[in-house]
């Protein structure tokens, strides 16, 4: 199991919209993100920035990406939800919520 931090900031004024979105998640969304091996998924939220948290559970991170990258439904939700968040500037090429160094765990 690895786990991922992940950031990226919201536009001013979409916190109760994104919020509200994720209050009632789709369910065949949800079903994606367990079929691609995610596990204890949240979402944090903080002036404006979100920060995520899950447990990959898997064995090819970037092959079960590009599975939730190419369903269908994922992408409907993508399209509902992307607009409201602005990646961060020092983010890696190709990332939409940058990755986060992992630099302390305590089990």
């Amino acid at each position: 199991m690895t786990r991922y931090g992940m950031v990226i900031r919201l536009k001013p004024g979409a916190e109760e919209e994104y919020k509200r979105h994720h209050a009632a998640a789709w369910p065949p969304v949800l079903e994606m993100i367990h079929h691609c091996n995610i596990r204890n998924y949240s979402i944090y939220l903080k002036d404006g920035t979100l920060f995520s948290y899950f447990e990959y559970h898997g064995t090819d991170f970037t092959a079960d990406m590009a599975k939730m990258a190419a369903d269908k439904t994922t992408q409907e939700w993508w399209a509902v939800v992307s607009p409201l968040q602005e990646p961060v500037e020092n983010r890696a090429e190709g990332e939409w919520w940058a990755i986060m160094e992992e630099v302390f765990h305590f089990d």
